[in-house]
């Protein structure tokens, strides 16, 4: 069960931060918005919310406790910043030096070192599973589509190579058609993953007549799972069919699943399978 109390959710990019505030308007949960400048969708607006500077962190601080938030929930995609080009508040030059120190060990070290300012101020920190009643992938097939065994193969090898390019703080996902791993996510994101792999040769991939292969999403194993649970929507299956794969893998219960019904309806659309793997 969510934390109850106003929820202040530093929101980045994609559709997570939209389903956040959505639930907690259909919970009649109280939502303030830090629109992260330059990564925050436009559409945010409409709810309550005040747009900053990711380096402006006192006055970021400032909104939420004069908005009476208990909580925080960071959502959404915030690629890695050039620190020397951030314009720091005062707070914010002052935790800058940690927060760079804490970049050079990894993603996973810096959302930590990020995660630690909030907690040092009062807040709770929650995940976006939490706020959305844990909307996560459960075991076995979505949709009314179940993988083949060859295509059991692919996205078990899909979402091994996905957990150790974690274990190396790479990134989240990989794409493995045949047993021939075709790509391996860092820092652009599923997304652009998937339009490299629509982008490879044909005799490497499936198609649309002939769909094969499999996209598996996996938490790294020392990321905080408060923040940055890999993520799937109905564009993600929509890309994943773009490419040619027969299916999306995720490990149970660690694949946040953004409006479930739309992502089972592409894919019984689609004819792919969304599978939940147990680990």
């Amino acid at each position: 069960m969510s934390p109850s109390g106003k929820l202040g959710l530093i929101a980045g990019g994609g559709d997570l931060p939209a389903a956040v505030a959505a639930r907690c308007d259909a919970e009649g949960r109280p939502v303030f918005i830090i629109r992260l400048a330059g990564f925050a969708d436009p559409h945010l607006t409409r709810w309550p919310g005040a747009e900053f500077g990711m380096a402006q962190i006192g006055a970021i601080l400032k909104a939420l406790k004069a908005e009476a938030c208990t909580t925080v929930c960071l959502a959404g995609i915030v690629n890695r910043p050039d620190f020397k080009s951030l314009k720091p508040d005062f707070k914010g030059a002052t935790l800058l030096p940690g927060i760079v120190a804490a970049a050079t060990q990894g993603d996973d070290a810096l959302l930590r070192k990020i995660l630690s300012v909030f907690e040092a101020e009062g807040f709770a920190v929650e995940g976006a599973d939490d706020v959305l009643g844990g909307e996560t992938l459960a075991s076995g097939a979505l949709g009314a589509v179940s993988p083949t065994p060859d295509q059991i193969a692919d996205l078990k090898k899909a979402l091994h190579v996905a957990e150790k390019s974690g274990e190396l703080d790479i990134g989240q996902g990989a794409v493995v058609c045949d047993g021939l791993v075709l790509a391996v996510e860092a820092q652009e994101g599923t997304d652009a993953m998937l339009h490299r792999v629509a982008g490879l040769p044909a005799d490497l991939r499936g198609s649309a007549s002939a769909p094969k292969g499999a996209l598996g999403k996996a938490p790294k194993p020392i990321q905080d799972l408060r923040v940055d649970m890999p993520v799937i929507g109905p564009r993600t299956v929509e890309l994943a069919a773009a490419a040619g794969l027969a299916g999306i893998a995720g490990v149970t219960g660690r694949l946040i699943l953004i409006d479930r019904p739309a992502i089972v309806a592409a894919a019984d659309w689609l004819g792919l399978f969304v599978w939940g793997e147990d680990r």
